[in-house]
């Protein structure tokens, strides 16, 4: 079964205006599966291993064979496929002088950021593509009788993961992915020599995903140096396998408030596998998930409407803590995440104390289960988990 994309839209809106796109994503996300929907004039998979040998060889062999193409065909410019981008670096070169040359225009899709930088040399071709990105399944994508939201805390939104029915498959299925993508080759990519210190950071980053990171703590803990674990980070941003979460530290009257990120590894379900997490979390454990869900869609929402927005949480070590903020260029919209059906007064002190210390923020929103939206007070509502897009309406 195909479940459409948002970004399908964009795609065809970029290339009607002969646009070239680079479409990066973690492994899995369904990248290739949404490229396949576009009818091309040339499809390349670098991932198979005769492709990638061949241009790894004669990178230049492309440009004779898009120019080739180009004679036989006069208008729209062709359209050039090339799977796994990252794979043969070489190649942004010619593809950069067949985009200046306007004979061609392309999409070109990768997992790994980290790898297009390697080097030097390498042609991140500035202002020639369109960037884009394709994360797991966002809740507005989804049919609504697709998945609970239990499922989607346990189990994540990958798309292969999604469409199995069966747990003990799902299990596997998310094994394997830690195992063989996330330990072997995101490892291979550090160059890390010894296993065991990058496999339990991993764990430890799985398990802190979404909290305050203390560097100095998993350094202590792992053994190995702060600022190796600052590189172990910085390696997963790369590869977009978490998302980096910046602390709001502006203020007229707090001089405590926390200035250390926050990271959110990109899938739920591969975080609980990573971090050797069984399906049964308790109540706090639930509550904890929750937040970082609609952390990530809230991420996902303003990446997929190209919304020059931000999201950032906002903390004071003495007590009050808000667990997202979306700071927009005309304020800012804090949200409370609670695992409850019926939000109360306890739910809101936190929004109330920030709505009166922020001028620039005019209301609050706590997400929860409740099944329908209400106003809490004033300023302050209550929206269901899946009626996210009501806090940019506001």
């Amino acid at each position: 079964m195909y479940i459409h994309r948002l970004l399908e839209s964009q795609i065809s809106a970029i290339l009607e205006k002969e646009k070239s796109i680079l479409l990066l994503g973690p492994r899995q996300t369904g990248k290739t599966t949404l490229i396949n929907q576009v009818s091309a004039d040339k499809r390349i998979t670098l991932a198979n291993p005769f492709d990638r040998l061949r241009y790894e060889k004669e990178p230049f062999a492309l440009t004779g064979e898009v120019e080739r193409l180009a004679e036989k065909q006069i208008k729209p410019s062709p359209l050039i496929i090339i799977d796994e981008i990252q794979k043969v670096p070489l190649l942004m070169d010619g593809i950069q002088d067949l985009i200046d040359r306007k004979l061609a225009k392309f999409i070109l899709t990768g997992s790994s950021a980290r790898k297009l930088r390697r080097g030097d040399n390498v042609n991140l071709l500035p202002g020639r593509v369109i960037p884009l990105r394709l994360d797991p399944f966002m809740q507005s994508e989804l049919p609504s009788h697709c998945c609970s939201l239990d499922t989607l805390l346990l189990d994540g939104s990958l798309p292969e993961i999604l469409l199995q029915k069966d747990d003990h498959e799902k299990e596997q299925l998310l094994e394997a992915y830690v195992t063989i993508y996330l330990e072997e080759e995101i490892r291979a990519e550090a160059i890390v020599r010894d296993l065991g210190y990058f496999a339990r950071f991993l764990e430890l980053a799985a398990s802190e995903s979404g909290k305050t990171v203390n560097f100095t703590k998993l350094s202590q803990e792992i053994g190995v140096s702060h600022s190796t674990i600052a590189n172990y980070y910085q390696i997963l941003e790369d590869c977009l396998v978490v998302e980096r979460i910046e602390p709001l530290t502006r203020s007229k009257t707090r001089r405590k408030l926390t200035k250390t990120q926050k990271y959110l590894l990109y899938d739920l379900g591969v975080r609980r596998i990573a971090a050797h997490e069984g399906r049964h979390p308790s109540r706090d454990q639930l509550g904890h998930l929750f937040e970082q869900y609609i952390g990530l869609e809230l991420i996902r929402f303003i990446r997929s409407t190209q919304q020059r927005f931000s999201i950032k949480y906002w903390r004071d070590p003495s007590g009050p803590e808000v667990d997202w903020i979306i700071e927009t260029d005309k304020g800012y919209i804090p949200i409370e995440v609670k695992w409850t059906q019926t939000p109360g007064e306890r739910d809101i002190k936190y929004l109330q104390i920030f709505l009166k210390e922020y001028k620039q923020a005019k209301k609050g929103f706590v997400v929860c289960q409740t099944p329908h939206s209400m106003k809490l007070t004033d300023n302050i509502y209550a929206i269901p988990w899946n009626c996210l897009t009501e806090v940019f309406a506001c």
